[in-house]
């Protein structure tokens, strides 16, 4: 598989215009009663929104991390359907980066495009600290070869995404034979770092549980975590203060989220439903914050609406904030460099993707810090 092909080239000049199709647009008119309100005025951008002209059929899977004080929002370009990865034979992935905390974007790249019939999807980001590069999982799929079979590929950047490697295929090194017609997926968002430089993700198998993806050897080699997570779909991992992980997990069904939390590296897990993260089956984002957690997601028992922040403090989730009352999918989040909080996220039925930005004055009164 090239990465890049004849394909990509004959949009180069498509990709010239991107920044025509992603509107910039400030917050809708404010009730100046609340404070909240007067100081999200602003920082509302859509970065990346269906075409009129039908040229492609949508964008979907937000991912969204911040390394070196840059803002990275990656993005599914799926062509002619709106279609899965299973279902479509022609999604790409783009990227915007931001140097100002999300108030401006470049226009998009294209840094994930393959031959026709060979598409990638679900894009996630692991940062590794210790070097300032940054890490994106894809899944991949090749609709003539070896229809049916997901891929994972790994792409890197050292330049705090203007360049990227090219693409690796780690699936061998993670998965058993057996795996190979299984239903599994890298999950779209990001990752994480542990205290010991640990990189830290999620694949899911629909057959066999949640897994825990790990490298110690900052993303050069990869494997999986002892024991598997169930139940679980699309989730999301941290660790917390004491070194344990935690692992946030969708369940079909289930109205809420399920929490997973390992005090022996995966080896073993301690399974709970947690009915306070009402959730209708959606890829949520939760990110550890000083002073406790903050989890983003759809909050609707069966709907994918009224996308809402809760942070937990003491044990106890709060609501603090909703961001959109009416259709909500995927959202990533990311604590900014200067404590502010980044969501990137799906609305109006997947026509458009929202970055958002909450001034570190909010999320610290959230916490009850000054």
């Amino acid at each position: 598989m090239s990465l890049m092909t004849n394909k990509a080239a004959l949009r180069g000049v498509f990709s010239l215009a991107l920044a025509a199709l992603f509107v910039t647009v400030g917050c809708q008119s404010s009730d100046h009663s609340d404070p909240d309100a007067v100081m999200r005025e602003g920082i509302e951008h859509v970065l990346f929104a269906t075409p009129a002209d039908s040229s492609v059929a949508c964008y979907r899977i937000p991912a969204l991390d911040e390394v070196g004080g840059v803002l990275i929002a990656a993005i599914d370009e799926r062509v002619p359907s709106c279609q899965d990865l299973r279902a479509n034979r022609d999604s790409n992935i783009l990227i915007r980066r931001s140097f100002d905390k999300g108030s401006t974007w470049e226009v998009a790249q294209r840094v994930m495009d393959y031959e026709d019939g060979v598409a990638a999807s679900d894009p996630s980001f692991i940062v590794d600290r210790s070097n300032q590069r940054i890490h994106m999982l894809v899944n991949v799929m090749d609709h003539d070869d070896a229809p049916g079979q997901y891929r994972f590929h790994l792409i890197s950047s050292d330049d705090f995404g203007a360049t990227w490697s090219a693409p690796v295929d780690i699936t061998d090194q993670v998965t058993p034979s057996e795996w190979a017609n299984d239903f599994m997926f890298v999950t779209s968002g990001h990752g994480v770092q542990a205290e010991d430089g640990t990189l830290l993700h999620t694949i899911v198998n629909l057959q066999r549980g949640v897994h825990v993806l790990m490298s110690g050897d900052y993303g050069a080699s990869w494997k999986l975590a002892p024991s598997p997570v169930v139940p679980g779909d699309e989730s999301k991992i941290i660790t917390l203060e004491d070194g344990s992980w935690m692992v946030n997990s969708r369940v079909a069904g289930a109205g809420h989220r399920w929490v997973h939390r390992s005090l022996d590296r995966g080896a073993s897990w301690i399974s709970e439903p947690d009915s306070a993260l009402v959730d209708p089956a959606v890829n949520a984002s939760l990110v550890r914050h000083p002073e406790g957690l903050i989890f983003v997601n759809a909050h609707h028992p069966d709907e994918r609406a009224n996308l809402t922040i809760r942070v937990q403090k003491d044990g106890a989730w709060q609501e603090v904030m909703t961001l959109e009352e009416g259709s909500a999918a995927y959202a990533s989040a990311a604590i900014l460099e200067d404590g502010s909080l980044g969501v990137f996220y799906e609305r109006k039925g997947y026509t458009e993707n929202v970055f958002q930005r909450i001034p570190s004055a909010i999320v610290n009164r959230w916490f009850d810090q000054p």
